[in-house]
């Protein structure tokens, strides 16, 4: 099994795109898609800057001397349509997505300001007007509690919030809230105008069989990808998968109440399965704030010729007049199967939409590595000396009395030459690795008599960190979408990776005019350089190295959990549902459904294939954690280490990995300081 293992990762080296031919020509609606998640993250410097959530009216606002000179503000945002839960009832009813925002940097000196359109106004008569009141609420965590901001603006349906207060995480959402009930009036609903938005999603190509998601929500954003998680194929639920937006309308509901939405095609050549035509929305889910998902099923009459077309979207009450009704045009069919097996794949799970701000150029500039000395503040004395018959790889081997520069106070937990301990990361002799907490005495920096290392440096620091990444394995297409997605500049890029000769004139003749055009040459030419010399260049671990040296770590973050997990997909293959049932304690049944997508003709899964649920199942679970990428990869390994035959004994680059991520602080604080003194 080891040999057949090597031997297909080898045989991949060039393009991992992991995309199943097979499943394409039978299934073509189903490959293509792609799990999506609406994100975006900027950097401004101390000249401010505005970023705005992709395809949407929810926009953050950094006024200058927000950071002072020569810092950076990194925001992200991210946007959920389900709003919580709590803050809909009849006194409250929530009219925006819930929005987190991060921010890198918390030393400021200004507040930032937050502007988005609300799906909700008050109405006007005088009642209406004193009876309520629309809020923003905030919180630090998703699932509250919240408590309402008082520095807030309104105008229509735009909101404009100071934010005085800033955390690293932050949860916003604005309600219309009642601040009393009075016959007649049941519900909040009776002094606001309601907005409900219906979005049409569906794959990025059509296809003689594909499927339309119907999305309804209580406000007026709908992002242009979606993950859907309730997708049936076959009666049986399939792996979440993502949805490009169609179409999009909203309309007025003066109240709560039951809706019937159907579906009819507008052309002859395609049709809507009998049994989907017609939907219910409950009337209980409007007032929830649920965000419902219907299905409809399209498909080609006989064997006619695929085309784009038409069809229509109506919406009604029970014995009313439709509420909204309107038209969508489908995307052109599906390209033939050479140009689909250049798409990323169903394994490009999560993808990250991102909008440079308009003149990215102004509110990216990246700083310049600077190879400078680590200045270490704790130490530890070993009380006994450890030399291994056989080496582990990322862990230290010293005698007692040695010193070991210890890179910050933080704790790693991984298996050990038999038993789960907890490890210091340290510096031994111009080494980096871990070594047990119970096996030296931690001092000061001003108690260290005799040090076997006087100078080690930030390029030392990324050179050894960096290590783990030329055994991981990737996905190419994921790498290449994200890199080039997320660097702004390709000249920076370029210099680094040592293609300072590349100019402007290289560009005009490939015709590549966009930015992420530009990046994405670069990253192509390093990949074929590393294939060309594979034995001694390796693309992931040169690119990322690169990056880090470009002060990038949230992209560097994200690619090494991609990396991991599909590392460790592949190292566990069967062994994968006990890692499961340690993990969540997936039930038989619940392992079974992430494994039917994968089966082949013989109803089994192929033991070379079985890479394929351990990736899906860990993209899941991993997905609850949000951007705690340590506490991912710190999860896993644990997970790993108590299983009954552990992978990680024999693999450590899970360990090392967890080295890296735990001193990218260090590295980042040390090698962008702009003192002399760090």
């Amino acid at each position: 099994r080891e040999a057949y293992k090597m031997a297909w990762l080898s045989q991949r080296q060039l393009a991992r795109s992991c995309l199943d031919l097979n499943t394409i020509s039978q299934s073509p609606g189903w490959a293509q898609t792609q799990l999506a998640e609406v994100t975006i993250t900027c950097k401004v410097n101390h000249q401010g800057g505005s970023v705005q959530l992709p395809e949407s009216d929810i926009t953050v606002h950094v006024p200058q001397g927000h950071v002072a000179v020569g810092e950076f503000q990194e925001v992200s945002l991210r946007a959920f349509l389900d709003p919580p839960h709590m803050l809909n009832h009849d006194l409250s009813c929530t009219v925006s997505p819930l929005l987190e925002i991060m921010l890198g940097n918390l030393n400021t000196m200004e507040a930032l300001l937050l502007e988005m359109k609300i799906g909700a106004e008050v109405r006007k008569d005088p009642f209406s007007q004193v009876m309520t009141e629309m809020v923003c609420l905030h919180s630090l965590g998703k699932e509250g509690p919240f408590k309402v901001l008082s520095n807030c603006y309104i105008y229509k349906d735009t909101i404009q919030v100071k934010l005085i207060d800033l955390s690293q995480v932050m949860y916003l959402v604005v309600a219309a809230q009642a601040k009393a009930l009075q016959s007649p009036v049941a519900t909040i609903w009776d002094y606001i105008h309601k907005t409900t938005s219906i979005g049409i999603y569906g794959p990025k190509y059509i296809h003689p069989s594909f499927t339309v998601v119907l999305t309804v929500c209580g406000h007026n954003y709908m992002p242009g990808q979606l993950t859907i998680s309730d997708i049936k194929k076959g009666g049986k639920n399939v792996s979440p998968v993502g949805f490009q937006l169609w179409g999009k309308q909203s309309f007025l509901l003066d109240k709560p109440q039951d809706l019937s939405v159907s579906v009819v095609s507008c052309d002859p050549d395609f049709e809507v399965k009998t049994e989907g035509e017609r939907k219910e929305i409950k009337q209980n889910q409007l007032e929830a704030g649920e965000v419902v998902h219907q299905q409809f099923l399209f498909s080609l009459v006989e064997h006619r010729e695929m085309h784009l077309f038409d069809f229509c979207v109506q919406v009604e009450p029970p014995n009313g007049e439709p509420v909204a009704q309107f038209s969508v045009t489908t995307p052109d069919p599906t390209p033939n199967l050479k140009r689909l097996s250049n798409l990323p794949g169903y394994l490009q799970k999560k993808e990250e939409i991102k909008s440079a701000p308009l003149s990215p150029k102004m509110l990216v500039k990246y700083p310049t590595f600077q190879d400078k000395t680590l200045n270490f503040t704790n130490y530890g004395v070993t009380l006994k000396a450890v030399l291994r018959q056989s080496k582990i790889d990322y862990f230290l081997e010293y005698f007692k009395g040695d010193t070991i520069a210890l890179l910050g106070e933080g704790k790693v937990k991984a298996i050990g030459q038999s038993k789960v301990k907890e490890w210091y990361i340290g510096v031994l002799r111009g080494k980096i690795g871990l070594v047990h907490c119970k096996n030296v005495k931690v001092i000061s920096k001003e108690q260290v008599m005799f040090m076997s290392d006087s100078v080690f440096t930030t390029r030392n620091l990324l050179e050894q960190i960096a290590l783990p990444l030329k055994k991981l394995t990737y996905i190419y297409s994921v790498v290449l979408t994200l890199v080039s997605e997320k660097v702004y500049d390709w000249k920076v890029l370029a210099d680094v990776l040592g293609y300072s000769h590349l100019s402007l004139e290289d560009f005009h003749q490939l015709q590549a005019d966009k930015e992420s055009e530009k990046v994405s040459y670069v990253i192509k030419k390093l990949k074929e350089d590393c294939h060309t010399d594979r034995n001694t260049r390796k693309f992931l671990y040169e690119l990322i190295v690169a990056l880090l040296k470009m002060d990038c770590q949230w992209l560097v973050a994200r690619l090494i959990q991609e990396a991991a997990i599909l590392t460790s997909a592949v190292k566990l293959g069967k062994g994968w549902r006990e890692l499961a049932e340690k993990l969540v304690r997936l039930t038989k049944q619940q392992m079974e459904a992430y494994e039917i997508p994968h089966r082949g003709n013989t109803g089994d899964v192929a033991v070379e294939m079985m890479w394929k649920p351990a990736y899906d199942f860990l993209y899941t679970w991993s997905a609850h954690y949000g951007n705690n990428y340590r506490e991912v990869l710190q999860d896993l390994q644990s997970a790993l280490d108590r299983m009954k035959n552990p992978v990680t004994k024999h693999w450590r680059e899970l360990t090392g990995t967890l080295v890296l991520v735990n001193t990218l602080e260090i590295l980042r604080v040390t090698a962008f300081s702009t003192s002399e003194d760090v």
